[in-house]
């Protein structure tokens, strides 16, 4: 159940209306600049007076002066109002379509480039001359190559404890535990670490030995490493569990097409299930260009309802292409 509403007490026609008055100190003359009637002023700042609780003027003779709080919150308008009117301008003089510059990108597993083209042709329509790089390569180890600075942004789920590193959150997704229709585990409603012990895993070949699965499933499972094979790609692993040789434990997301198709099945992993976030990692120290906090955007936006949708709104799209 979501919180109460929230409600900003000044909202940008308030700083508009303290930053004219406190220029031109008079209500006729902020009325007259600001397109409005005198009575329709003043209706706003009694309005803001009265959410702040507190007067923002006083009357001098025929001038408006401003009180000490109401002298701080027209400094605080003209900086805000300041950056709106130059972003405003930027967005008229098309300052953000003709901006060029390179984003490297990678991510932490590569199921996820099926639906990160979903994004970059986004991106891409918003940014024509932005350069994107998918930097493939570095997928085993895309943590190592940003801070090298060969990426400058990488989609990960792994947590970091680096100052070097900023994390913005993305997306939730939950990781559930992969097997054969005919498996031991097929009729449970769940699967508890425990009975995992003795199972043979497929997991992702990874240079990151302290991956999620490993640190937060299997070492708490106690499988030994003799247990453990590792696997490339997510296809190859479904494919081997289908087969009954092992099970794994894969993103939900990532299954969902085979356990449609009836190759595998997925089971909740522990009684409450098992979810991990995922990260756009980028260098702390680094400058962020708008078309790098828009990429952030759209990644966060596009991923909201999941990855599959992402890849459903990529397949609509090369349809009507």
């Amino acid at each position: 159940m979501s919180g109460p509403a929230f409600h900003a007490a000044v909202e940008m026609r308030h700083l508009r209306l303290i930053s004219a008055i406190g220029e031109l100190g008079s209500m006729t003359a902020a009325a007259r600049a600001l397109n409005l009637t005198q009575p329709a002023l003043s209706h706003q700042l009694r309005e803001l007076e009265s959410r702040l609780r507190s007067p923002l003027f006083v009357r001098t003779g025929r001038r408006m002066v401003l009180t000490p709080a109401g002298e701080q919150l027209a400094q605080i308008a003209r900086g805000v109002l300041a950056q709106v009117d130059t972003f405003e301008q930027q967005v008229r003089d098309g300052d953000f379509a003709s901006a060029r510059g390179v984003v490297r990108i990678a991510t932490e597993c590569y199921t996820a480039y099926h639906w990160l083209p979903a994004v970059l042709r986004a991106f891409r329509e918003r940014w024509p001359n932005v350069d994107l790089r998918v930097g493939a390569e570095y997928t085993d180890a895309p943590l190592s190559a940003l801070r090298e600075g060969k990426l400058d942004l990488a989609i990960i789920y792994s947590r970091v404890a680096d100052r070097r590193i900023r994390l913005e959150p993305l997306f939730d997704d939950e990781l559930v535990v992969v097997t054969a229709p005919h498996h031991r585990f097929a009729t449970r409603e769940y699967v508890t670490l425990s009975a995992l012990r003795d199972e043979q895993f497929f997991i992702y070949t990874t240079l990151d030995r302290n991956s999620t699965v490993s640190r937060d499933v299997l070492e708490p499972a106690g499988v030994p490493m003799s247990n453990i094979t590792r696997i490339q790609l997510t296809e190859a692993i479904i494919e081997l569990v289908a087969a009954g040789l092992g099970i794994a434990v894969l993103a939900k997301w990532a299954v969902a097409p085979a356990v449609k198709a009836g190759a595998v099945q997925a089971l909740r992993l522990g009684k409450n299930g098992f979810s991990r976030t995922w990260f756009a990692a980028a260098r702390s120290a680094d400058v962020t260009p708008a078309y790098r906090l828009d990429l952030i955007e759209l990644l966060r936006r596009h991923l909201a309802a999941g990855p599959n949708a992402a890849m459903s709104h990529l397949r609509v799209a090369n349809r009507n292409a």
